[in-house]
């Protein structure tokens, strides 16, 4: 019987396993197939409190798994495919096997959703990602494109405007999905440029492999052209990793796991943190801090019930 389960290993989960580890509790930590989240696949962090000059993405993660290590987490690159609750435990099917715990953190995260195009793995953050407040900064004075119509593209339109030379907003209708306000501001905004009818199907990088244009296919006119751009940020959703907890677990309509307070479900014992419950900031240092809250919690709960 552990006394905690933690599935997950991006910020959320490695927070919650410094916290938990520091509390004695010996959690035990779940990585899955994707260890390290999508903080894994970043280059540059810049906006992480603690790092003046920025840290690649893979360092800080491998830095909070060697604090997790040191205070006793225990890591396992296994992958959670069912879960039960028990009489007073939680069971889990952990690739064919059922394991108990006495009460689990779930930090699954989140996936962003990319067009499915050649070479895409290859360019995320190398002028690919999916997070404008992530990686805008880094393209200041130059040429960017967005890909997507709903809020999501639109708010990541007006915030890259802030550094982009020239922001293309990519969209396969001939008006956005973004409800009238965002519309309107977009609209409103010289910085923008609206590419209607038009889907990417083909990136073009560089002879370093950076990302230096995209190739555009007009839905009317099946017309394609290059279109010169540093960088595409793809904005047409994430997909929460709660495929394990589906009918169990509370979630919203997109599948997104509802939490009360801070990191509490209604489930006795089961505690939720990142961008699995978050569909608003989806940052690391917000994952991290929810992270922390759900080992807290999960300490009290064990407290509470003389573990």
């Amino acid at each position: 019987m552990e006394k905690v389960v933690i599935v997950g290993s991006g910020c959320a989960g490695l927070t919650a396993a410094i916290y938990a580890a520091r509390a004695n509790l010996s959690p035990l930590v779940l990585e899955g197939s994707h260890p390290g989240g999508q903080l894994a696949t970043t280059t540059l962090v810049e906006n992480f409190p603690g790092f003046p000059e920025g840290i690649d993405g893979p360092q800080l993660v491998m830095n909070m798994h060697a604090q997790a290590e040191k205070f006793g987490a225990r890591f396992s690159y296994s992958e959670v495919c069912g879960y039960e609750p028990a009489d007073g435990h939680i069971r889990l099917l952990v690739d064919d096997e059922w394991i108990e715990t006495e009460s689990l953190i779930v930090a699954s995260g989140a996936s962003a959703r990319w067009l499915g195009l050649e070479n895409e793995e290859k360019l995320i953050g190398h002028g690919l990602t999916s997070c404008a407040t992530c990686d805008g900064a880094f393209y200041r004075n130059v040429p960017v494109c967005v890909v997507g119509g709903g809020d999501s593209a639109a708010e990541e339109a007006l915030f890259l405007t802030r550094f982009a030379s020239k922001v293309y907003l990519i969209h396969r209708r001939d008006r956005l999905r973004a409800s009238k306000i965002m519309a309107d501001r977009v609209a409103a905004c010289p910085s923008i440029e609206p590419i209607w009818n038009t889907v990417v199907t083909q990136y073009v990088p560089d002879e370093k492999g950076e990302m230096k244009a995209v190739q555009l296919r007009d839905l009317q006119t099946q017309q394609e052209r290059l279109l010169p751009v540093a960088c595409v940020f793809v904005a047409i959703g994430h997909d929460p990793n709660t495929k394990a907890f589906q009918g169990k677990l509370e979630t919203d309509p997109d599948g997104y796991l509802l939490v009360r307070h801070l990191a509490e479900s209604k489930h006795p014992g089961v505690f939720i943190a990142g961008d699995v419950a978050d569909r608003v900031y989806k940052q690391a240092i917000t994952a991290a801090g929810s992270g922390c809250a759900a080992a807290i919690e999960a300490e009290r709960y064990l407290s509470e019930l003389g573990k």
